[in-house]
């Protein structure tokens, strides 16, 4: 994705992609998309069997690895715990460091992190961030991506110190139904004889923080923006005989798992040489999930999803470690634009290349640079900023990675 001295048509699309979806369905991925045909509901589900899977993935990692030393990715959620209790039972005399970030003025889940982590005798570090935004080029020039929801390069970063050898939760979120926010929206607004368009248009209602209502005034006179050309890119995903829950659970696997989450990690863990295991992302474990019944890894009734991984978590640590809400490694980002969010994106944005070369557009950023911003346009704001740091470090080439926004 580097150019030279402009973006191509390809950069141009991806870049439209990201500022709009989070995420670039143009670029490779080691991970393969998935079809209607992997959702076809065919397996029986046995927790039993899941463990089997992610013990069988560990245990192949661990045995190929010299050092009995790992860290692991630990932000107090289903995910990143079942991960640890697998790992523990794995390699029961292995050293382990747990990895957990706290950001200021967000959500705090470290105090969990530390107890789940000391439940399996692992020494837990966590590392405060006061400014998110400050590693956004070195963070940006390793992934080579304009994305701003890098989180997971300071878990990568510390992790190094204490071992080569990294594992992480992901994937858990897609393959057993932790979104619960959005299933409950869409199938409050699903109705059976909607066309694949329309449920297209209403799984992005359900993506409300990825885009801004004025999304298509974001863009200058080089990026031509056309909601068409994003709906197309998502609509196969609706347009099989799939249910509407699985139909959702197809796109998120093909969404942001596939075009951020994996690129992103993966990049990042070349980057400093580690050696990574994401067990909730063996091929077998992968199709199994897929198959199974959306009632078996969500209840629409208590809106409690991942009913699978919790029955399993249950059997290693006690229920009231287990959160019955999403968060993970989470920043507050109304939070993050007052303390210093705002004064870096007037700083960078203001008379930004990407404006002044006509990508975006000026009359836009100052407009909103003057209102009081809810969370969708601080999400956007943060999404421009990583486009004006990529820009800069790649295209225009006057910024260096060793520089700290502030």
């Amino acid at each position: 994705m580097i150019s030279m001295d402009t973006l191509s048509a390809s950069e141009t699309a991806s870049i439209k992609n990201i500022l709009t979806l989070r995420y670039d369905p143009t670029m490779t991925t080691h991970v393969p998309k998935r079809t209607a045909d992997d959702f076809l509901e065919s397996s029986t589900c046995s927790v039993l069997k899941i463990e089997s899977l992610i013990q069988s993935n560990i245990k192949n990692f661990v045995k190929n690895i010299s050092e009995n030393h790992f860290s692991v990715g630990l932000s107090g959620g289903i995910d990143s715990a079942l991960t640890i209790a697998m790992l523990r039972k794995a390699a029961p005399d292995a050293k382990i460091d747990a990895i957990s970030v706290r950001f200021v003025d967000s959500l705090d889940e470290s105090e969990t992190a530390k107890k789940i982590g000391q439940h399996f005798d692992a020494d837990v570090h966590v590392i405060n961030i006061e400014n998110y935004l400050a590693d956004l080029p070195e963070a940006i020039s390793i992934i080579k991506y304009p994305f701003w929801d890098s989180h997971w390069f300071y878990v990568v970063k510390n992790a190094i110190r204490f071992s080569k050898n990294l594992l992480s939760g992901d994937g858990g979120d897609e393959l057993f139904a932790g979104y619960t926010f959005r299933y409950e929206k869409f199938l409050s607004l699903y109705n059976q004889d909607m066309s694949a368009m329309k449920k297209t248009q209403l799984y992005m209602d359900c993506h409300q923080r990825d885009w801004v209502p004025d999304q298509d005034k974001i863009f200058g006179s080089k990026i031509k923006f056309e909601w068409s050309e994003i709906y197309k890119q998502i609509l196969t995903n609706f347009d099989n005989s799939l249910g509407p829950l699985n139909q959702v659970f197809l796109a998120d696997f093909n969404g942001k798992l596939l075009y951020n989450w994996i690129p992103i990690n993966k990049s990042l863990h070349d980057h400093f040489g580690l050696n990574s295991l994401s067990p909730l992302l063996s091929a077998e474990l992968i199709s199994y999930a897929t198959h199974l019944s959306p009632a078996t890894k969500y209840n629409g009734t208590t809106k409690i999803g991942k009913i699978p991984l919790r029955e399993l978590l249950s059997k290693y640590v006690p229920k009231e470690m287990i959160s019955e809400e999403k968060h993970g490694f989470s920043v507050n980002t109304v939070n993050l634009w007052k303390l210093n969010g705002k004064d870096i994106c007037e700083q960078y944005l203001r008379n930004g290349r990407i404006v002044e070369d006509g990508w975006i557009n000026k009359e836009w950023i100052e407009k909103r640079l003057k209102t009081e911003l809810d969370v969708r346009y601080v999400n956007k704001f943060f999404g421009l900023l990583a486009f004006e740091i990529w820009y800069r470090l790649f295209v225009t080439k006057e910024m260096k990675s060793s520089f700290v926004l502030k």
